[in-house]
Order: structure tokens, then sequence, then C-alpha cells
């Protein structure tokens, strides 16, 4: 899905509460996949979510990996991910990351996960380049004002276009051999 998740505002993490965000490893491949389903189901299209721990594995832990995630515990618990990739800016001449889904789980929202995984990727942008990026829905207000609150702002010149299924392949058929 060329979508993002996150929790509604988060609240700062009461002194105490283990919180461990890490990078992903070929064993959290399960979870990553039960995470992004929910995260379909949240958005309202469970049908589009077709990933298998095979592709997961393939593109995210192989010699190339497509994909980066970072998985946030809450308590020893899995209760957030944030899978992310890498992307080029011709005209700034320099590198970002774009967030392609953030979950975290309803019962550990409001507990200040979604604010860390967006710091701890602020850092990751800083160690690379310059921008850090993301999709939202329309409809999802709650996150449109968690993202604002954390100093994002909404481009509204850019729309997303898309080609994909029949017409990617009829598209690919025309290429000049």
């Amino acid at each position: 899905m060329n979508t993002s998740e996150r929790s509604t505002v988060d609240s700062p993490i009461p002194s105490g509460v283990q919180l461990l965000i890490r990078p992903a490893t070929p064993d959290d491949v399960p979870e990553m996949l039960a995470f992004i389903r929910e995260l379909a189901e949240y958005e309202r299209a469970p049908q589009a979510a077709v990933a298998t721990a095979e592709d997961l594995l393939r593109d995210g832990f192989g010699l190339r990996p497509l994909f980066q995630c970072l998985i946030a515990e809450w308590e020893g618990k899995p209760a957030a991910m944030a899978l992310y990739f890498p992307f080029y800016s011709t005209w700034r001449g320099n590198a970002g990351i774009h967030l392609e889904d953030l979950f975290v789980r309803p019962q550990f929202r409001r507990k200040g996960i979604a604010k860390a995984l967006f710091a701890r990727l602020a850092q990751i942008t800083l160690e690379r380049g310059d921008r850090f990026q993301w999709h939202v829905l329309d409809w999802n207000q709650l996150a449109i004002d968690f993202y604002e609150s954390m100093g994002a702002h909404m481009l509204s010149e850019w729309r997303i276009m898309r080609i994909d299924g029949e017409a990617l392949k009829a598209l690919a058929g025309n290429a000049p051999r």
C-alpha cells in the first residue's frame, strides 16, 4: 500500500516505561505481516494486503534490500512498525526517506510511540539527507493533525500518479526492443 498510518496524537512516554525502537530482522517478518494486515484493515482495504513472508524476506533482507523497517516494542510487546525506503531528489541533489507504512496497534496508541518512531526516522533522514516524506489518506484527520503538530506540512500542489496491473503490463509491452 502507498499509504501510511499513525497513532492518534501522542503524549510523552511515562518514566519507567520501556520503549525499544530497533531495526527489524528476518525473524520479525511474521509480525511485520501482521502489522501490514492490521494497517490494511484500518485503511478499509484488507483485500489489498497481499504481501507474503517470502516477499518481505526477499525485498527487505536480501542482498540488496529495497526497504528497511523499525519495530517498536512497549514493555517487550510488539507495538508498532515503521517501514521506509530511500529516495533521491534531483532538484536538491540530496537523498531522503519515504515512510511507506507506520502503524501503532490500537492498545498502544496515545503513549508517545508514534512520535518516538517519527523522531528516530528524522534522525535516520538527517544521517542520509534532508527530506522525510510520506502519504496520508485525506479522510484521516486525526493523522493529519498529528503530523502537523510535529511540523509537517501537506503538499497541495502535488498529486500521486500510479499505473499498475494490466495497464502497467500494457505499457511495458510498448517499450522499444
